[in-house]
């Protein structure tokens, strides 16, 4: 049986007892060989959407509550959608976009835009190369 005490917080230590923290490295120490730091993951497209139609709503002056219900779709999923939590269909996509007055062509476009300029910082710009021509356009496959 356990000598535990209920209602009372078990502290498990994160090292072995006795054991001492490195030393930090001086500042002139040579850098460590091993693999790189990783590089800067590109946004997810639902973040993206998500960030144009939580603009357009904001530019709007309009709450969540008014969008989500112009557009048929719980207020809760709307919310999730904007801050890039859920995947959201075609359709949701679509319904959310007419309740702020833009088409579905429209919110993929700004979105797109969004990526083109969030992207740009990436050194590169592209893992195909920097010879490879850019394309300022759009396309989905389902």
């Amino acid at each position: 049986m356990s000598n535990h005490v209920p209602n009372e917080a078990r502290v498990i230590p994160l090292r072995p007892s006795g054991a001492r923290p490195q030393a930090a490295r001086p500042a002139t120490a040579p850098p460590r060989h091993g693999p790189p730091p990783p590089a800067a993951k590109e946004p997810l497209w639902r973040d993206l959407v998500g960030d144009v139609l939580r603009r357009e709503r904001l530019a709007q002056e309009r709450t969540l509550k008014d969008v989500a219900d112009e557009a048929r779709i719980s207020m809760p999923y709307l919310s999730e959608v904007e801050r890039g939590r859920k995947e959201a269909s075609s359709e949701v996509l679509a319904a959310a976009a007419h309740a702020l007055g833009l088409s579905l062509g429209d919110l993929l476009s700004r979105a797109q835009g969004e990526l083109t300029r969030v992207t740009a910082r990436y050194p590169g710009g592209s893992r195909r190369g920097a010879s490879t021509p850019s394309h300022d356009g759009l396309c989905m496959a389902a």
